[in-house]
C-alpha cells in the first residue's frame, strides 16, 4: 500500500503581501504533474497501482484558485525563459553538455505548462478525481488546514478541522473520503487534558477517532511505534515540563503489550476505526539521502542551482558534501538507476511480506508512507521511480497493490488495540510542535480558539456573521501545524513566525469588529477596507459556515 501525503500550507498570493507562492508552483511542476503523468502511462498500460493519495483540503483549495492557475502558467513561462538564457550562456562558453541540459529544462517546463493547460484543463484536482474514478487511486483527506489535532485547544476546533475537510473533499472529488491522513500522523486518546500553556484544571477531551467516526472516516495511519507500544524515543518530552505532564496523563497506554503487534497487520481501535502503521524498512530506502535511493551519485543534485533561473545541472556525485565538486548530470545513466532501484524496492516489499508470513502464518500489508513532495522536488527522479515500482509489482503474481479501503473490504481488522498518544515526528511524540522555540504560538492560539466559541454563539446573521466567518478562516490558517514545524527546524523560520502572527493579529482585529457590530456599532471605512483585504488575501473555503463549530452532529 503506497500512501502519498500531498500538502502545502496556505502560501497563495492574491496580488498583495506575497506569501511564498513559488513553493506551490514548484510542487505542481516537479511533483503533482509528473505523478499524474505516471498514472496516465500506467492507465495506458492497463495497470491500476491503487495508490492511496491524500490531497489536503488547504492544498486543494489553492490548486483550484484562479490565482494559482494563472500564476502557474506564468511561472512555467518564466522557467522556460531562464532555460533559454542558460542555453545561450552555455553555448557561448562551449559547454555543449550543459547546453543540452538547459534544453532539457526548457522541454520539462514547456511540457508541464502544456499538460496543465491542455491535458488537465488547468485543474490538477480534476485529474486526481479522474484517476480515482478510473480505479487507479483512492483519494483520502486530512485536517482542513493541517492543524495538529492533539494540541488544538478545543474540541470544536478539532471537529471543525475534520468536518470541513470531509465537506470540501466530497464537494470537490464527488464522494466523501473513507480515510484520513491525520496531520503529522498525530493522535490523542480521550482523557483529562490540560492546556500546556496555563494552570487551568484539566478537563475531559474527546479522542481524535471520535471526530473521525462522526464524519464517516473508516481508517487512518500511524507510525509503527504507536502500535508496538513502549515509551516515545528521545528525552525532550522529559525535559520540557508541559510535555512531561501531558505524557503522564496517558502513560499507562504506552505499556508494552503482552501480545505481539506488527506494522504489517492492520488493527481496530475501540470504537471501530481501522489503523495502519508505517513500515520502517521501505521508509529508510526512500526517505534517506544517505543510505536510500535518493542519495545515488547519479541522481540530480537538489542543492546546487544556477542563478537566477535556479535550474539544476549537476548530479549528486561521489563527494556529496562538496558542492564545488559536483559533476554534470547525466539523465540517461540516472534513469537506468531508477529501474534498478524499483526492482530492488519491489524485492524488499516481497521479502518483508514473506518474512512476516513465515512468522505469523498469514499475509500482511506493507504500508509505505511518504510526503508526495519528496517525489520530484527533493528527488527529481522520484515520480519515475513510482511508475517503475508499479510496473514491477504488477508483473509479480505474489504481490498485490492495494489502497486502504481495499484492505478493509477484503479483510476487516482481526484485533482491537488501544492507541497511545503520539505522532510520526522525531521522538514519536509532540516535541517538534511544542518546545521552547514555538511555545509562544500556543500561548497566542489557545485564547482565540476559546473566544471564538463565544463569538460563534452570538454572530448569527448579517455583517457580524460575515466578519466571524473571516475570523474562522484566519484561525484555521493559524492552526496549521506547518508553522510550529518550520520554527522548530529553522526552515523558513522568520517567514513562519510572520505568517502565524499575521493570522492571529488579523483574527483579533476582526473579532473586535464583530463585537462592535454585535453591540450596535458601525464600521468605519477603514474597518470595511480591512475586512475586504482579509477576505481577498486569506480566501480559502468560500462556503465555510459557522455551524462547523456549533454542533457535533454527524454530517449526512
Amino acid at each position: 500500500m503506497l500512501v502519498l501525503h500531498s500538502h502545502m500550507p496556505y502560501v497563495l498570493s492574491h496580488g498583495k503581501s506575497p506569501h511564498g507562492t513559488d513553493w506551490l508552483f514548484e510542487s505542481a511542476a516537479e511533483c503533482y504533474l509528473p505523478i499524474l503523468d505516471a498514472l496516465d502511462r500506467l492507465r495506458v498500460a492497463g495497470i491500476k497501482p491503487r495508490w492511496t493519495i491524500n490531497v489536503t483540503p488547504i492544498l486543494a483549495e489553492q490548486l483550484d484558485d484562479p490565482a494559482f492557475k494563472d500564476g502557474f502558467v506564468a511561472y512555467c513561462e518564466e522557467k522556460i525563459a531562464f532555460a533559454d538564457e542558460d542555453i545561450e550562456r552555455f553555448r557561448g562558453q562551449n559547454e555543449l553538455w550543459l547546453e543540452g541540459l538547459a534544453a532539457m529544462w526548457k522541454r520539462f517546463y514547456s511540457r508541464a505548462r502544456d499538460q496543465f493547460t491542455e491535458k488537465w484543463n488547468r485543474s490538477i484536482n480534476s485529474a486526481w478525481r479522474h484517476f480515482e474514478e478510473e480505479g487507479l487511486i483512492e483519494l483520502i483527506t486530512c485536517g482542513a488546514t493541517h492543524g495538529y489535532f492533539p494540541l488544538l485547544g478545543t474540541d470544536e476546533s478539532v471537529s471543525a478541522q475534520v468536518r470541513l475537510a470531509v465537506e470540501s473533499h466530497g464537494a470537490r472529488f464527488g464522494k466523501k473520503p473513507k480515510g484520513i491522513w491525520l496531520p503529522e500522523c498525530a493522535y490523542r486518546p480521550a482523557y483529562e487534558w490540560k492546556a500546556p500553556t496555563n494552570d487551568e484544571d484539566p478537563w475531559p477531551r474527546r479522542a481524535v477517532d471520535e471526530f473521525l467516526r462522526e464524519n464517516g472516516i473508516e481508517f487512518f495511519f500511524v507510525d509503527s511505534h504507536m502500535i508496538r507500544g513502549g515509551e516515545p524515543l528521545g528525552t525532550y518530552w522529559q525535559k520540557f515540563p508541559q510535555l512531561a505532564e501531558m505524557f503522564a496523563r496517558t502513560r499507562h497506554l504506552f505499556t508494552p503489550p503482552e501480545e505481539f503487534r506488527s506494522e504489517y497487520e492492520h488493527y481496530s481501535i475501540p470504537g471501530g476505526t481501522t489503523i495502519f502503521a508505517r513500515d520502517p524498512q521501505t521508509t529508510v530506502k526512500v526517505w534517506s539521502g544517505d543510505v536510500g535511493y535518493p542519495g545515488d551519485e547519479w541522481y540530480l543534485e537538489f542543492h546546487k542551482q544556477l542563478y537566477p533561473g535556479r535550474h539544476k545541472y549537476w548530479r549528486i556525485s561521489p563527494n556529496k558534501q562538496d558542492l564545488g565538486a559536483k559533476q554534470p548530470y547525466d539523465p540517461w545513466v540516472a534513469y537506468d538507476h531508477i529501474t534498478a532501484h524499483a526492482k530492488d524496492f519491489a524485492q524488499l516489499v516481497k521479502t518483508t511480506l514473506a518474512t512476516y508470513k513465515g512468522q505469523s502464518e498469514r499475509e500482511g500489508t506493507v504500508v509505505a508512507m511518504y510526503d508526495t513532495e519528496l517525489f520530484g522536488h527533493w528527488w527529481f527522479e522520484g515520480p519515475e521511480f513510482l511508475y517503475e515500482c508499479a510496473v514491477e509489482m504488477a508483473k509479480d503474481p505474489d504481490l498485490a497493490m492495494c489502497s486502504g479501503s481495499d484492505v478493509i473490504s477484503q479483510e476487516p481488522a482481526r484485533h482491537v488495540v488501544p492507541l497511545p498518544e503520539g505522532s510520526w515526528g522525531e521522538g514519536g511524540y509532540h516535541s517538534v510542535w511544542l518546545n521552547d522555540d514555538n511555545f509562544w504560538t500556543w500561548k497566542r492560539l489557545y485564547p482565540i480558539e476559546r473566544r471564538f466559541r463565544d463569538l460563534v454563539e452570538r454572530a448569527n446573521e448579517g455583517l457580524a456573521q460575515e466578519i466571524a466567518e473571516q475570523c474562522a478562516r484566519e484561525m484555521l490558517l493559524a492552526e496549521a501545524s506547518d508553522w510550529q514545524f518550520l520554527i522548530s527546524t529553522w526552515s523558513a523560520r522568520d517567514y513562519s513566525e510572520a505568517r502565524f502572527t499575521d493570522h492571529v493579529d488579523r483574527f483579533e482585529r476582526l473579532e473586535r469588529l464583530a463585537h462592535l457590530v454585535l453591540d450596535g456599532g458601525t464600521l468605519s471605512a477603514e474597518d470595511v477596507a480591512f475586512l475586504r483585504e482579509c477576505q481577498e488575501k486569506d480566501a480559502p473555503f468560500p462556503n465555510l459556515t459557522l455551524d462547523l463549530w456549533r454542533s457535533k452532529t454527524t454530517i449526512a
